[in-house]
């Protein structure tokens, strides 16, 4: 016996057995039960090993699923590409205007030559003063010519308020205090009372204006007519000598005086100049709380610095309460500058004219006017 014998028969195993494990499991088809294979006896040997006896058949494996085969290695990925940088949004293009055809060039008119600067332009005055005038144009060319322009003007004045044919008396209060010396040197009192007497021959019938100067007291009662005007200012103060301080008092009874001697029950109009305030307020101030039952109207004019303090005196005596002191208002006031002659005539006449027609509406209501 060889030793591949002995090998064999020391461990039980034969040549199928053997060659069943050699040889890889092969699935079968389903033909049947396999036939039984024989075991033939081991020979016995002079060299007895106990022989462990057959082995029996080695279970072949358990049947099922047929083994997965080996999964297929995966193929490496690809490398990832670089993406495509986006393209830059681009602006849309503007569309070009659509071109508007030119319009032809006017035909060049030829430039006119500038015209003179305009000079002053004159004081607007009527052709003719109206009719019911106090005083007819006529008169007023044939005996005061040098009057005839401040006629005009009063009355295209008193047309703008309303006062065409309205008749008063006009009286004219000058101070003659010892700071109003230069005013009558330079002519400046002399044609504020021309200016008065054209404005009276628009309201008074004869065109006749009283005139009271006044100081420390009552230096003199005069009159200024249509005959005898020129210079007629200066005359008359170079005649009353000294000049003292500013009353006004005296003055103001003065022209109440004149105008109840007249008789007269038309109103009356009094321009009372003065370039300061007085040195008996209390006594002014009475004077014109008594004369508001009087058809007087009182215009206050004032000469000098706006600035002046003897002025604030006179805003004041404009404003007195009513009725608490008067029974109507009866004073206005406005302040000329210190350059009265400055001033048209068309402005004066304005200012003078600004409170009256109040005044007398009110003073008709009252019973005080009655003409």
């Amino acid at each position: 016996m060889g030793i591949r014998s002995l090998l064999r028969n020391a461990f039980g195993r034969n040549k199928s057995a053997v060659a069943e494990r050699d040889e890889p499991t092969v699935p079968q088809q389903n033909t049947g039960p396999a036939p039984e294979v024989a075991v033939l006896p081991a020979q016995a040997t002079t060299d007895t090993i106990p022989d462990p006896g057959p082995l029996g058949p080695i279970p072949g494996p358990t049947p099922g699923p047929a083994p997965k085969p080996d999964p297929m290695p995966e193929p490496e990925p690809a490398p990832t590409p670089m993406p495509k940088p986006k393209p830059i949004p681009q602006p849309e293009p503007v569309p070009s205007p659509t071109p508007v055809p030119e319009e032809p060039e006017p035909t060049p008119r030829p430039v006119p030559k500038p015209e003179p600067a305009p000079g002053p332009q004159p004081e607007p005055q009527p052709a003719m003063p109206p009719r019911d005038a106090a005083v007819s144009l006529t008169k007023v060319e044939r005996t005061a010519p040098g009057l005839v322009s401040l006629y005009k003007a009063a009355a295209v004045s008193l047309e703008k308020q309303g006062l065409t044919g309205t008749r008063a008396a006009v009286y004219l209060v000058l101070d003659r205090s010892g700071s109003m010396r230069e005013y009558y040197k330079n002519g400046t009192v002399q044609h504020l009372a021309e200016q008065v007497l054209g404005l009276s021959a628009n309201l008074d019938d004869d065109g006749t204006v009283p005139v009271v100067f006044f100081s420390t007291d009552v230096d003199g009662v005069a009159e200024l007519d249509l005959g005898s005007y020129e210079g007629r200012i200066e005359e008359l103060h170079s005649s009353m000598g000294h000049m003292g301080r500013t009353n006004y008092h005296w003055a103001m009874e003065a022209v109440i005086e004149h105008y109840k001697k007249s008789g007269s029950t038309a109103p009356a109009f009094v321009v009372f100049q003065t370039d300061g305030g007085p040195y008996s307020k209390p006594a002014a101030e009475r004077a014109l709380c008594e004369a508001a039952k009087l058809p007087l109207f009182w215009q206050f004019v004032g000469f000098g610095d706006p600035e002046g303090k003897g002025f604030d005196f006179l805003r004041k005596l404009d404003d007195l309460p009513v009725p608490e002191k008067r029974v109507i208002d009866n004073a206005g006031f406005f302040h000329a500058g210190r350059d009265p002659k400055s001033l048209t005539d068309t402005e004066l006449y304005a200012e003078l004219m600004v409170e009256f027609p109040e005044w007398l509406a009110e003073a008709r209501a009252a019973g005080i006017v009655t003409g």
